[in-house]
Parts: structure tokens; sequence; C-alpha cells
């Protein structure tokens, strides 16, 4: 803990007051200074790779952390670095200077980066254009433009074109106003009612529609309301709508629901809540509001995620390169300071004249039909449990893991394998395993199918050629039950996971752990919490598994109870009831009252259920 606090740019910051704020976007930039090349165009913060160029990657950490700053400068804080970026964007988009950052292609990870940056001449033009050169200005402008001549990635990247042409027209510059209306209303097309977009033609429902798709477009709200006032009052209505889901997201210490992928973009998971109060859009009390985002970033306060220079990690709770995505360069993480946006407000604006106030009264069970997700609280909200059917993103490292997992913990997050030989490797928690040789298991990647019916999720998913399973979750808070229909026609070996649980504790002085494994039950207590799962046909044998280090996004060292059985070629019932709790002890008096089968269950499990049931 020693170190950890030592190299933690926010250890010493309470981070409740919007001066605590100011200071915070502060010292996470400070340690980025050192790491500025000698012309100020790139940061280079360390040596792995994206698949963009180094170029690209340098320019992504150049141009972030202006997600914080210019909020920062715009709410009157104090900063005294703006020649570092006033000389980084002469030198950047100079054709003859050694650090250009080069011309834009189509689907350019540069093009990414420019939305900061039209964001800034939007809102702080007195910082970053008013002192340049003319020369600059114009190189500046001339290569904010090529965003409007190379192709996009059709989906929130729309709005990236909408940002720089609205900072090249608030100074006055060259802009498109064809190209960016077109670019709004192909995102109108994304839209899916209830509040919800798509990112894109695709079935991706995650992040990025709270730290994208609603982020840029209060944005747009509040930068061209006067201008385009109809489409700034749906963007501000679809965004309360999707409030009253997405607080569901988030358990009462403010941790956030792992699940889908860019988690390494950390506390940007929670910048919508103040996308809102920058755009005046009270959806949920102002106090609400701010307890929803500060005790978020508390809760990530907390978190070892920093390098030991103090620069933010790639990684979720703690730095892990195995989570990553392709896409994620040593600067992606500062994608995270889009959470500072409130500061531009003035300190009197309702929204940081308000007290914190706790989560509003929600419901123990919440189905979100856009996701496909059934949420699942306990009144004190130690964690949110997300059931999950229906998601899939084939082109994503870990895809599977990210989007299919039958089940998501804020407690107790998720795993991602290092590789599918053993179950040790597997890290097959929330999911079912299978495998036809008994050494290398498949997972639930994409589905066939998914809906939900009566209060239950249902999916048919196909692990391997001859194998299909037919899974129903079921909600039973703070239990879930999950049903699987397996049909083979070769031997198969399964594995059933539980939640994985951080095992610390368990060294030889400490001995701090139970693990209990027999017919039927897994289970494990350790000072975490506790996880366990009952077989409710008595078919399967339980064991508790030491899943390989680094293969959850929140504990870097987990058990994972897990229910193992054997099957020769035909067709099996797989039942269990699956509970975690961070409190050990509501998880021990709770794991002593198992859910009982629900009827429609035992007639579908004794193969008398009717067609239409």
């Amino acid at each position: 803990m020693r170190a950890y606090t030592l190299f933690n740019p926010l250890a010493n910051n309470a981070l409740h007051t919007r001066t605590d704020l100011q200071a915070a976007v502060r010292a996470l930039f400070a340690p980025l200074q050192a790491h500025f090349s000698p012309a100020a165009a790139r940061v280079q913060l360390g040596g792995t790779a994206a698949l963009f160029d180094d170029h690209a990657a340098e320019l992504e950490g150049f141009a972030r952390p202006l997600w914080g700053l210019v909020p920062l400068a715009a709410g009157g804080g104090t900063f005294t670095e703006w020649d570092l970026y006033r000389c980084g964007l002469a030198s950047g988009t100079n054709p003859d200077h050694p650090e250009y950052w080069g011309a834009p292609v189509d689907r350019d990870q540069r093009l990414v980066e420019m939305a900061a940056i039209g964001f800034a001449l939007a809102v702080v033009p007195h910082e970053i254009w008013e002192p340049l050169q003319p020369q600059a200005r114009d190189n500046l402008a001339r290569w904010l433009g090529t965003i409007n001549r190379v192709g996009i990635v059709d989906n929130n990247w729309l709005f990236f074109r909408v940002l720089v042409n609205l900072g090249l027209a608030h100074v006055g510059a060259k802009h498109d106003e064809a190209a960016m209306h077109a670019a709004l209303d192909r995102l109108e097309q994304f839209y899916l009612g209830d509040g919800w977009y798509s990112d894109g033609p695709t079935a991706q429902r995650d992040y990025y529609i709270a730290f994208a798709m609603h982020y840029y477009g209060l944005l747009y709200a509040t930068l061209a309301g006067q201008r385009d006032p109809q489409r700034a009052e749906r963007f501000r209505e679809r965004a309360a709508a999707f409030a009253q889901d997405f607080v569901h997201w988030f358990a009462a210490d403010g941790a956030a629901l792992p699940f889908g992928r860019s988690l390494t973009y950390r506390f940007a998971q929670g910048s919508f809540w103040g996308a809102l109060a920058f755009a005046d859009v009270e959806a949920l009390p102002w106090g609400v509001l701010k307890g929803l985002a500060l005790r978020h970033l508390r809760w990530w306060s907390r978190q070892p995620i920093f390098q030991s220079d103090g620069t933010l990690s790639i990684g979720y709770a703690y730095p892990n390169l195995n989570m990553a995505e392709q896409y994620n360069s040593p600067g992606s993480p500062y994608w995270a300071l889009k959470f500072f946006l409130p500061l531009a407000l003035p300190a009197t604006h309702p929204f940081w004249e308000a007290e914190e106030a706790p989560l509003p009264e929600l419901p123990s069970v919440h189905h979100q039909p856009h996701p496909s997700m059934v949420f699942c609280r306990d009144r004190a909200s130690r964690h949110i449990v997300a059931l999950a059917s229906g998601q899939h993103e084939p082109w994503m490292r870990h895809a599977g893991e990210k989007y299919a997992k039958f089940a998501y913990s804020t407690a107790f997050g998720f795993s991602v394998p290092l590789g599918r030989r053993g179950l040790t490797q597997a890290a097959a928690d929330s999911t079912l395993a299978l495998s036809d040789d008994g050494e290398y298991y498949r997972v639930c990647e994409r589905p066939v199918e998914a809906g939900y019916d009566q209060g239950r999720l249902r999916s048919r998913w196909r692990p391997l050629p001859g194998v299909e399973v037919e899974t129903w979750l079921v909600p039973s808070p703070p239990w879930h039950l999950r049903v699987h229909r397996v049909r083979t026609d070769r031997p198969l070996w399964t594995a059933e996971g539980g939640f994985a649980l951080d095992r610390t504790g368990d060294d030889p002085l400490a001995r701090e752990g139970v693990e209990q494994a027999g017919e039927g039950l897994a289970l494990a207590r350790y000072p975490a919490g506790g996880s366990g799962l009952r077989d409710l046909q008595g078919l399967r044998t339980g064991r508790v598994l030491r899943a390989d280090p680094n293969t959850n996004l929140l504990a870097s060292r987990t058990v994972l109870p897990t229910l193992l059985g054997q099957h020769t070629p035909g067709e099996y019932w797989l039942v269990c009831a699956v509970l975690a709790d961070p409190d050990g002890n509501a998880w021990s008096a709770a794991w002593e009252q198992t859910p009982a089968l629900p009827t429609w269950l035992k007639l579908m499990c004794e193969g008398k259920r009717n067609q239409d049931m």
C-alpha cells in the first residue's frame, strides 16, 4: 500500500469539491510533462504497441489530456503549461517539422484525437488558438480539415467530424457545415428509442453509448444549441431518458459494472453524469448526479491503476495488458479525463452547490431490453449483478468474455483467458466451458439467437461442431439460476464457473480463506467476500480452481468455484444456483437459503414443457 500511495496522484485528494477536482486534473497531468517530446507534439508513455503507428499513439498521449484541461481552463482553473500545447500544435501540424503528426488517411486514429482539439477550439480558443502565429493557425486548420475529406468509421467517430467543425467554425477558420450536418443526420439513424443508441450498425450496447454517443451529443447541445435548437433538445431528452437505465450500472460505493470493451478508459465510465450537468439536464436530482459522479471517481482513486511514475496504466483495476484491446496504446487511458467536463461550469451551478445524495431507490430486478440485460441488486447495493444474453463483438480481443458471459458484477468483475488449455488458463467464470478432449475449452462467444420472456433471458449457442447449448438465466436476488440444455454428438467435459473471488489472505501466514467443494457444490470465502454455486440436480462435482494470475479485471489472484461434469453423446439438463457477495457474513447467511426450482423449470427439465410455455 505504501508504494501505491506514493505513486498515486489522487491519493491525498478527498475528491469532494470542485476545487478538489481542479487539483485532480493538474495532478493527473503532472507526470506527463516528463514524457513530452522536445517540440511538445508527442507524448511518449511506453513501449507497448497498438494497431496504429507510434506517431498516432504519441498524438493520443498529447491530445487526450485536453479532455480534462479544457474544462479546467473554461471554468477558471489555473493551468500553467499551455505553452506546451501551443508549441505541440504548431510543430505537430507543420508538414516540414520532424514532429509532424502526419496526414490523416481513411479510418485513421489521428481522426479520433482531433476531437479533443476541436473541443478546445470551441471552448478555450484564447489558450490554444489566439496565441498561435498566423502560419501555425493555418497549418492547424488545414490539418484538422482533413477529417472532412477522408473516410471515418460509421459509428461514434461521426461525432469527431462534428466537434472538429464546431471548433473551426468558432475560431472563424474554414470548415464544412454540410459535412458536419451529414454526420449528425447519420448519427440520428443509430437512435433506438428509450434513450439508447447503437454505436454504429452493430449489436454493441456498452459504455460507448454513455461516454461517446450521449457525451458528444450533450457537448453539441451546449455548444451549438442556439443555432440548432431542435436537435439540441432531442439530445437532451434522449440523455435524460438514458440516465434512468444507466443509473442501474452503478453500485452504492461508486463502482461501475465492468462490461464490454475500452474498460481501460476507467473513470470515463462516469463522465456521462458530468455531461448532463454541462448541458443543464437534471435527469436525476442534482445531488444524485453529483453523488454518482464523485463516488465513482473516489472508487477509482482507491485502485492501483498508476505506473511507478504516476501515469495511468493500461488495464482496469490494476495494470493488465491481458485485457486490453488491439487499439489500446500507452496514451489511451487518458480518455478517462472526459470525466472532468463539469469543471467548465461555474461554482454557482446547481451541480456544484448540491449536497451529494445517495442512489435513488431502485428495484431489485430491472430488465433493460436494449443491452439485453437484467440488473439485480440487494437493498444495500453492495454490488450489482447484470445477467447478460445476446451481445457480441466478433472482432474484439476476448469478445466472448467482454460481452457474452452469463453474469457481470461490480464487485467481482470478470476474467479473460490466458489460453484455452486447461481450466486455470481458461478462467471460465460466469460461463459454461465445454471441451471434447478434456484439455481445450470453449465458451459462449456469439449467440445464435437470444431473447427475453417471462422474466428470464434465453440464448442458444454453438461452442463446437455438433454441440448446441440452450441457456436460460433467471434472476432470484441475491442468487441467480442458470439452466442449460446441452445436445452433443460427442463425449463432453463441462465446467461451469461462478464468480471469481479475490484470494488475498490465502498465504500460509494469513490463512484467512475457506474453500469447500464436493458433490453438487463449490464455494470459497475470503476477506473479499464469498462466492459459490450449487448444482440443483446434484449431477456435477464441485471444485475450487485457482485461476492463472492476472486473468480477472479486479483482482490479480482469484479462486473460482466450479462445477465439473462428463457426458456421453446425448441431451442433458444442467441446472445451478449462483451466489456471490462482497460481505462474507451476508453471503454465508444467504448460502443456506438456496432458491427453489421454479415449476416451469421442473417441467422443462422433465421434458413435459408445453410448446408455448
